[in-house]
């Protein structure tokens, strides 16, 4: 599958973080989950998934995980390819030779190691992947961005990387270089463990795009001169029709049987709302926290988010055949075939074109947020926040649209990281590298982006799930009121349109992590910062061969090759 994405040219925003004014209180914070050895086990069945060897739903993962013991080792190259995903001939990237690429299965406990080689031709692409939603509990290094733990991967080149499955569920890996996401290097991650719900087959992932019969790169010139522009298509799993080509994703359903789908939204710039007809979907798990279950006939998923869903096949004496409809929202995202983002599910033996009905909805980019209670229940205190800092989008020198945050458009160097200027001892930074400094362990941080316009933005960081204590339209205040009982847990929120979001997280992991929109056009225009996480105690944990090796080769090409940058770094 592939995809492409659009720049929201005109949002203003403001952000704030607990590190530039009182904080709301300091507290412990969670160490790194205690690893105990556990041989590799048969998992669980249907009527058990609540179990998972010697544990269960009931275990804190984040402060408690097995240790298998067992190495899950995967090998993916990344080519130049040419695809007609609906029918349309065009050229792209892919992993393994296939959009998606290949999931990546492991099981809570097992260490990850993935080699990953850059067989791109094109002269200007170096690469790296990151593991999105991964925490790299004391791996920052791990973690895959381009100028902000790593120099780009070169053309030619190979990179491994290792982490512990520490969570469990769903999620998906994706090239953190340029737009490179969204010309097809992506896949999905499986990491079995426990689950709130029972339930007979595991369909594995389900991939929601946008689609365009030009690459991204094509548009991103007229996307930072002049906004986000419309999508030709939508693909279900890397498929879907357009005209009269191409084909569309099914899959078969047998009587009374309960499926668990994987969803992912790896969409540049649409947000869905997404429906089997005549069906219902147990929602159990967002991004990689699983939650108590609930029950709807449509969800919202904006970019970068995950659900996990169960879907029971019973509804046979209805129909044989029924949409799969992933509908982008108008109110935020623009698609030229909108109404026929389609897939089938099917009883029996024969896809047919099913003749059902859309549940009723209301065209909006709504957040899951008010439905999602994490299973494992934690609390937040907070004191009242007092101050705000500005943050806009505009035109820069070049009369390109740039998004800034406290005042700053971030722009990183692909050949001297973060990591590598904290290995080199600076302890000072460019303004434009949008650093905000957190020295100190066992503290927490808190975060307000607000805008005053009327465009949503999915706001994903790295190397936490966050707390959603605040989230709604108008302006924040220190009179909105926060949700501190066990709130939302996830890694990727909705900033509302004409709206704010306050995110909350603990300093318990050290690191150079990056917190950024995941709208495409976005990220490379600058919408986005990094928190030096522990200053103190990130070298100590960095491979520095690995590092300053992958950077010696990577400015020996761009010397070689003249390579220039032109968008933020990540």
């Amino acid at each position: 599958m592939l995809l492409h994405h659009p720049i929201l040219a005109t949002t203003a925003a403001l952000l704030s973080t607990a590190a530039a004014f009182p904080s709301f209180f300091n507290h412990g914070s969670l160490p790194a989950p205690k690893l105990f050895p556990r041989a590799a086990c048969d998992g669980n069945t249907a009527s058990t998934r609540s179990e998972w060897c010697d544990y269960s739903i009931d275990t804190d993962y984040t402060s408690e995980a097995p240790d298998t013991g067992v190495t899950r080792e995967y090998y993916l190259e990344l080519t130049d390819v040419t695809v007609a995903p609906d029918g349309v001939s065009r050229s792209a990237m892919a992993v393994n030779g296939s959009i998606p690429g290949p999931t990546l299965f492991a099981d809570w406990g097992d260490t990850v190691v993935v080699h990953v080689t850059n067989s791109l031709t094109t002269s200007q692409n170096g690469t790296s992947i990151h593991f999105h939603g991964i925490r790299q509990n004391y791996t920052n290094d791990q973690d895959g961005v381009s100028s902000i733990t790593q120099c780009p991967t070169a053309p030619g080149e190979s990179i491994t990387y290792t982490w512990k499955a520490l969570q469990y569920g769903s999620t998906w890996y994706h090239s953190h270089f340029a737009l490179q996401a969204w010309e097809g290097i992506f896949g999905g991650i499986v990491i079995n463990g426990p689950a709130t719900a029972d339930y007979d087959e595991d369909l594995g992932m389900l991939f929601l795009n946008d689609w365009d019969h030009s690459t991204v790169d094509e548009l991103y010139l007229s996307a930072e001169s002049s906004g986000p522009p419309t999508l030709d298509n939508g693909l279900i799993n890397g498929t879907n029709t357009y005209d009269d080509g191409g084909f569309r994703y099914n899959v078969s359903f047998t009587s009374d049987t309960s499926y668990r789908i994987r969803l992912v939204n790896a969409a540049v710039d649409t947000h869905w709302k997404f429906m089997i007809d005549n069906h219902t979907m147990n929602v159990i798990a967002s991004d990689l926290v699983p939650i108590t279950p609930y029950n709807t006939t449509v969800l919202n998923i904006g970019m970068g988010q995950r659900y996990d869903i169960i879907v029971t096949a019973d509804q046979a004496s209805a129909a044989d055949n029924f949409w799969i409809r992933a509908i982008p929202q108008s109110a935020c995202s623009e698609n030229s075939n909108e109404g026929d983002i389609r897939g089938i599910v099917y009883y029996g033996d024969l896809v047919g074109t099913p003749e059902t009905s859309a549940y009723d909805y209301d065209d909006s980019c709504d957040d899951e947020t008010d439905n999602l209670a994490p299973y494992i229940t934690k609390a937040v205190s907070a004191e009242t926040i007092s101050e705000l800092e500005t943050a806009k989008v505009s035109f820069n020198s070049d009369n390109l649209f740039r998004w800034y945050l406290n005042s700053t458009t971030m722009l990183v160097e692909w050949e001297d990281p973060t990591l590598l200027q904290i290995l080199n001892g600076n302890t000072t930074y460019d303004t434009s590298n949008a650093v905000l400094e957190l020295p100190d362990a066992e503290e927490w941080v808190y975060v307000i982006i607000q805008t005053t316009l009327a465009v949503p933005h999915p706001i994903h960081l790295h190397g936490h799930d966050f707390f959603v204590i605040a989230q709604g339209t108008g302006t924040y205040s220190s009179s909105t009121t926060l949700n501190l009982d066990n709130p939302p847990r996830r890694d990727t929120a909705m900033l509302p349109a004409s709206g704010y979001l306050v995110l909350a997280f603990q300093t318990d992991n050290p690191g150079a992590w990056l917190m950024h929109c995941h709208i495409g056009w976005h990220t490379s225009e600058g919408f986005a910062l990094q928190f030096i996480e522990r200053y103190d105690e990130i070298a100590g944990i960095t491979d520095s061969d690995r590092l300053t090796d992958t950077c010696g080769t990577w400015t020996t090409y761009v010397t070689d090759n003249s390579i220039d940058q032109d968008d933020s770094g990540v």
